[in-house]
């Protein structure tokens, strides 16, 4: 990895990683090398082996000339300033590793990192609004609270949604970007993100990824321009930090951090810590989570409690089903999975789209992305899928934990439901039917 050194006017010398060129040296070597060791390659030469937190607000400057000249540089061009940082709302050591760590993991120039994922996508929205082009062309389903934005012009932008193969002809003279969401929030449909990079044309494409992550797909290589994380999400992994990232090229990182300075919406050197720690661990974490979600889909998609499953071809801790009961039944029923918005965690999490994540969405327009109200998302963690199955069982069958099978007088074992066939299916365990077309139906 480049190193930056640069001598402040402090007479100091601050050495912080600088963006990386994903193609160079260290860009050869694996994902999960990478995910270990972005950010942190100077670390052995500052005699270190954790990451240093600063929480520094401000910096001293004692040469107040060339203070001025590189905050007037930095408000001409965005571009990081050299030498020790001048303000946290300007730049922060601990935050710029997080953000040279996952711009290398998604394969791009650069990415800056903000308060939150809105705050992120807002970024995005004022920066192009900035430059007159306020139109978005957007795909549902996207995650509700992005939906909301963008459909009410709060940041004055003006939303025209398409289906993928509408793209192309919606494409205005103002038109500022295309935003999609694959796989999406919360159906888990997916997109191909070449064809629909293809139908931009020069409109740079907004691909969130949160819920894939770069484990599973690099939107930059398919031809997005940009890629959103919530990075409360998975990249922090724990139910713990929020925060939000875009993955760019450094011209457009540029002009982020001009609006993350202006607005304020930046990312806190703890939360830059968390986020960077996270990376870390996020290619076992995804992976140890997908083969979990997989066999839940699987058993879900042989149940005939379960009228559907949504499952992504790539794979992915995402599972999304609908219900032939009450989905509320399953929500209040559940004792290990946590009822709860919100995902990526280390723990199981599930919820209602159509009453909390997806409600500020019209109901309308929910339906017509295939939101409907009987729709369960679920975003699973890392706890044994047996013990899993068996919360997901007696939830679905309405039954509070421990309850017996009235037939044998014995609890249902894991894997069968309470009118299961008897003691003889009971021996038999969990049913093995492939998950049909493995697409999520």
């Amino acid at each position: 990895m480049d190193i930056r050194e640069s001598t402040g006017s402090t007479g100091r010398t601050r050495t912080t990683p600088s963006t990386p060129n994903p193609r160079g040296e260290a860009g050869r070597q694996a994902f999960a090398t990478e995910a270990v060791h972005a950010g942190r390659e100077d670390l052995p030469a500052m005699g270190l082996h954790a990451v240093p937190l600063d929480l520094s607000t401000t910096y001293p400057s004692y040469d107040s000339r060339q203070e001025a000249a590189r905050i007037d540089a930095f408000a001409a061009t965005g571009a990081r300033p050299d030498g020790p940082p001048v303000y946290a709302r300007l730049d922060n050591p601990t935050v710029a590793r997080f953000e040279t760590a996952l711009a290398r993991l998604e394969g791009t120039e650069s990415a800056v990192a903000f308060a939150s994922g809105m705050a992120a996508l807002s970024a995005c929205l004022l920066a192009r609004g900035a430059q007159g082009l306020r139109h978005v062309v957007a795909v549902r389903p996207l995650y509700g609270c992005s939906d909301h934005l963008l459909d009410t012009g709060l940041l004055g932008t003006e939303v025209t949604w398409v289906d993928p193969a509408g793209i192309a002809d919606a494409i205005r003279p103002d038109t500022g970007l295309v935003m999609v969401e694959t796989p999406a929030n919360p159906t888990l449909a997916e997109l191909d993100l070449r064809a629909v990079a293809h139908s931009c044309g020069t409109v740079p494409l907004l691909v969130d990824n949160t819920f894939a992550t770069p484990v599973l797909q690099r939107p930059a290589e398919r031809g997005a321009g940009l890629v959103l994380h919530s990075a409360t999400k998975y990249l922090g992994g724990h139910g713990d930090v929020m925060g939000g990232v875009v993955a760019c090229d450094e011209e457009f990182a540029r002009t982020l951090r001009r609006v993350r300075f202006a607005t304020g919406g930046v990312l806190h050197p703890l939360a830059g810590y968390l986020l960077l720690r996270g990376l870390s661990t996020l290619p076992v974490r995804m992976r140890a989570a997908s083969a979990t979600a997989g066999e839940l889909a699987r058993r879900l998609a042989a149940d005939p409690r379960v009228a559907r499953v949504h499952y992504p071809r790539i794979g992915g801790a995402m599972v999304a089903f609908e219900t032939r009961g009450d989905p509320h039944a399953v929500i209040g029923g559940v004792r290990l999975i946590t009822p709860a918005v919100s995902l990526g965690s280390v723990d199981t999490l599930i919820q209602h789209p159509a009453s909390i994540s997806h409600r500020i969405v019209a109901e309308g327009d929910r339906r017509s992305a295939g939101i409907g109200d009987r729709l369960l998302r679920m975003s699973v963690g890392l706890e044994d899928v047996e013990d899993l199955w068996r919360d997901l069982d007696r939830a679905l069958d309405g039954r509070p934990a421990g309850q017996e099978d009235r037939r044998t007088g014995q609890e249902v074992p894991v894997g069968l439901s309470a009118n299961a066939a008897g003691p003889a299916a009971a021996a038999a365990g969990p049913a093995r039917t492939p998950v049909p077309g493995r697409g999520g139906r």
